[in-house]
C-alpha cells in the first residue's frame, strides 16, 4: 500500500532490503496485512528493496521468521528521525534559533540616525523635531508611520526648511533637508565713522564715501576717528555711512621659545593585540586584557561591520594593533632653531593681521639659550587695515 509521501514523513519511514532465499514471497503477505510499503525495486543479487512505516517496521519480524529472510535498513526518514537528531544536538539548535531570533530584533530596530543638507538649521534642533516624530536609536521601525508622514511632520517643525525627506534602509535613517531661500540682508544704513581698532602709523588712506579726518604718517590711537560719517560744513551737514580702507604700521612684540632638541617616534618591531565585539556604539572587548608593557606606543584600530545586501548591521568587531615606539631626541643646531621659531611667530602674526598684512620690520631685542631651549623677544612692524565701524550716536537717541 503506497502512502502520501508528506504522511509518510511526519509518521517516519525506513528504506530497507530484504536478502533470504525466495525474498520476494514476502510481498503477497506484506499486503495482505495491511503493511504500508511503496517503491519496492530488486537487485540484480535478488535483493528487495523497499520503503516502509516505522510502526510496520517493528512488525516484520514474524513474517522473517517464518521465511528465513533477513533485514538491512538503508536509510532512515521523516520528523521523529529528525526530532532524535535534534535531542542529540540541543545546544547547536538552541544557540541557533537565538541567533535567528537575535538577528531579527537587531535589524528590527533603528541604530544609526543621520542628517543631511543642512546649514543653517543645526543638527541638533532637526533630530529634536525627529524625536517628536518617534525618529530616535533602539526605536522599533515597524512602530514608526511611513517615510511620507515622517517628512511632513518634521518638516512642519522646520520653519527654516523647504524639503524634508526621511530614507529608512535597514537599521539606519538618513533625514535629508532642503533648506529655505533666505534673502541676504541688506547692508547697514545708519550713519557710521570708520575708526582706529589699533594704535598705529597711518600709511594708506582710500575714502569710498565720507571725510577723511587723518593724513598719511600721521600717529592715531585706538578709537581715534579715521573717516567721518559727517560730511559738510556746521551749517549744512549730512551724516552718511562712512566707508573706505585706511592702513597703518602696527606694533608687535613677540615671545619665542624654541627647544634645541627635536623628537622622533619610531617603532620597536614590538606589538599587542585586542579584539572587541561591537554591538552599535558600544564595545565589549575580548582579548587582550592586563596592563600593557609599554611606556610610548600607537593604536591602529581595524573596525570591521557585518552588512546583508545593502543593509549595514549593527554588530561587528573591532582590532586593535597596540605598537610599541622609542622616542629619540635628536639635537638642533642653534641657527636653525631660530630660522624655525622667528618663521612660526611671522605665520601666526599675519594669520592674526588679515589678508592684506604685510610684514615690514622686524628687529631683535633679545636673545638667550637657557635649558635646552632658546628665548628670542622680536619686535615686528605689520602693515594692516586698521578702520574698523562706529555708530554716530546723535542727541536724542
Amino acid at each position: 500500500m503506497k502512502q502520501s509521501l508528506f504522511i509518510a514523513r511526519l509518521r517516519g519511514y525506513v528504506r530497507i532490503h530484504i536478502r533470504g532465499r525466495d525474498c520476494e514471497r514476502l510481498i503477497q503477505p506484506l499486503v495482505k496485512d495491511g503493511f504500508s510499503i511503496w517503491d519496492i525495486t530488486q537487485t540484480q543479487d535478488g535483493k528487495l528493496e523497499l520503503n516502509i512505516l516505522i510502526k510496520d517496521f517493528f512488525r516484520l519480524r514474524p513474517l522473517l521468521k517464518r521465511t528465513g529472510c533477513r533485514v538491512h535498513v538503508l536509510s532512515r526518514h521523516g520528523l521523529p528521525f529528525f526530532m532524535e537528531r535534534v535531542s542529540r544536538r540541543k545546544v547547536f539548535f538552541i544557540g541557533l534559533i537565538a541567533s535567528v531570533i537575535a538577528l531579527y530584533v537587531l535589524t528590527s530596530l533603528v541604530w544609526k540616525i543621520s542628517v543631511d543638507g543642512n546649514d543653517r538649521i543645526t543638527e541638533a534642533e532637526i533630530l529634536e523635531a525627529a524625536s517628536k516624530q518617534g525618529i530616535h536609536q533602539f526605536q522599533w521601525k515597524f512602530r514608526l508611520p511611513k517615510a511620507e508622514v515622517l517628512s511632513k511632520g518634521i518638516q512642519a517643525q522646520l520653519p527654516g526648511a523647504a524639503w524634508v525627506g526621511v530614507d529608512i534602509r535597514g537599521t539606519h535613517i538618513t533625514i535629508k533637508v532642503v533648506e529655505a531661500t533666505v534673502p541676504d540682508k541688506k547692508p547697514l544704513s545708519s550713519p557710521r565713522n570708520l575708526v582706529a581698532s589699533k594704535s598705529a602709523l597711518v600709511t594708506e588712506i582710500q575714502s569710498k564715501k565720507g571725510r577723511p579726518i587723518v593724513k598719511p604718517n600721521a600717529y592715531v590711537r585706538k578709537g581715534d576717528v579715521l573717516i567721518s560719517g559727517v560730511i559738510g560744513d556746521e551749517q549744512n551737514n549730512q551724516m552718511v555711512v562712512a566707508d573706505g580702507t585706511v592702513k597703518g604700521v602696527v606694533w608687535y612684540t613677540s615671545h619665542i621659545e624654541v627647544p634645541l632638541t627635536k623628537q622622533y617616534r619610531v617603532y620597536t618591531g614590538e606589538a599587542e593585540t585586542r579584539n572587541y565585539v561591537v554591538i552599535g556604539s558600544k564595545a565589549l572587548q575580548v582579548s587582550g586584557y592586563g596592563k600593557l608593557p609599554y611606556t610610548h606606543y600607537e593604536t591602529i584600530p581595524a573596525r570591521k561591520s557585518l552588512a546583508w545586501r545593502s543593509w549595514s548591521l549593527p554588530l561587528g568587531w573591532l582590532h586593535e594593533k597596540i605598537m610599541e615606539v622609542h622616542v629619540i631626541e635628536e639635537p638642533v643646531e642653534a641657527a636653525l632653531a631660530k630660522k624655525t621659531g622667528l618663521e612660526q611667530a611671522r605665520a601666526k602674526l599675519l594669520k592674526a593681521a588679515g589678508e592684506s598684512a604685510r610684514l615690514v620690520g622686524e628687529k631683535i631685542l633679545h636673545e638667550k639659550t637657557e635649558n635646552g631651549k632658546i628665548y628670542i623677544d622680536v619686535h615686528f612692524e605689520v602693515e594692516e587695515n586698521i578702520a574698523v565701524e562706529q555708530p554716530i550716536v546723535t542727541q536724542g537717541e
